[in-house]
């Protein structure tokens, strides 16, 4: 065991790599469980059950959080928790974009599940590539700080400036590519993603992608998109890749269990952008403060999130009240 002990608390991107072990097989341990015991069978999931496995994903970051703060210190902990908070927050609008391409597709709400959980793994390894190559520039060339800055005032006025639109999914750049060079089925196969069948002009058993392929394609690229906000977001808090990493991976294990809750009234949430959106500005002005000698302190920054946030949310249901939920 004494040769294990050099490698354990080698650091690997600025961090003793028994810490990445830990989250790494934390990680794995709440997929199995989730997909392996929790949903073994294709069932809908209804919004109390949501709740609950969201619940239970908070309170297990929760523990991560403190933990972190125990062995790395306050600064550390109260970074997860802010970068946790605002990756939670912009992640909000990935949700109602992912339910609007369920909607799009038809899928049975039996199988949207399964296309969320393999979403999530495409995330996590998305979201690994993109938070290591920022790592990588901001440590090269710290002016990308103000870069990030200046990119998250502007996507923040364009979202708080912008109408509410449609998504126009017929014309998706990404989904006219897929259906141009892959062959597609117009039905579900169970909760298949691709199906053997014969090509109708060779006659030859070939793969076929099925809608829940798609859907699941889309769900990817919209997870990139989003991550364009979010990652910036959270360098702008810490530049530990650590506690960049694990916040957002945690929130999207959350947030993703919160679906089934959330879209069924994802319009009592119209105005959450506008929060969302005093959120980015707020991050990216705290980028050019430093140079001026103005340090905003976490706990302030973790402060005024969970108020703009909290804000946003009970402005939005308080506002629809008399709407119907879907």
């Amino acid at each position: 065991m004494d040769f294990l002990m050099p490698f354990l608390v080698s650091p690997f991107l600025g961090t003793p790599t028994y810490f990445w072990l830990i989250f790494i097989g934390l990680v794995i341990a709440l997929l199995v469980f989730d997909l392996g015991i929790l949903h073994k069978e294709d069932k809908e999931i209804s919004a109390k059950e949501s709740f609950v496995l969201y619940g239970g994903y908070v309170f297990i970051a929760f523990l991560f959080g403190l933990w972190v703060w125990y062995t790395r210190g306050m600064q550390s902990g109260l970074e997860f928790f802010t970068g946790y908070v605002i990756e939670q927050s912009l992640a909000m609008d990935n949700i109602f974009v992912i339910a609007t391409i369920f909607t799009y597709f038809a899928v049975p709400r039996k199988y949207q599940h399964r296309v969320l959980f393999w979403g999530i793994i495409g995330a996590i390894v998305m979201r690994a590539i993109m938070i290591g190559l920022g790592a990588a520039l901001v440590s090269q060339y710290q002016w990308i700080l103000y870069l990030f800055g200046a990119f998250l005032v502007f996507s923040g006025v364009k979202m708080f400036s912008s109408s509410d639109e449609n998504n126009d999914l017929e014309n998706n750049a990404v989904l006219k590519f897929v259906k141009k060079h892959f062959r597609v089925t117009n039905e579900f196969k169970s909760h298949d993603f691709t199906v053997k069948q014969p090509d109708p002009k060779t006659g030859k058993m070939v793969t076929w992608l099925t809608p829940l392929a798609v859907a699941l394609i889309l769900v990817e690229f919209v997870d990139l998109i989003f991550a364009v906000d979010s990652v910036p977001a959270i360098f702008a808090v810490t530049q530990d890749t650590f506690i960049v990493y694990t916040s957002n991976i945690f929130a999207i294990l959350g947030l993703r269990s919160l679906f089934f809750a959330l879209a069924a009234a994802m319009h009592r949430f119209s105005y959450l952008k506008y929060s969302l959106a005093i959120i980015l500005v707020l991050v990216g002005i705290k980028i050019f403060l430093v140079p001026l000698g103005i340090k905003v302190p976490t706990a302030i920054s973790l402060t005024l999130t969970l108020g703009i946030l909290a804000a946003g949310i009970l402005f939005s249901l308080w506002k629809t009240r008399d709407e119907k939920t879907a």
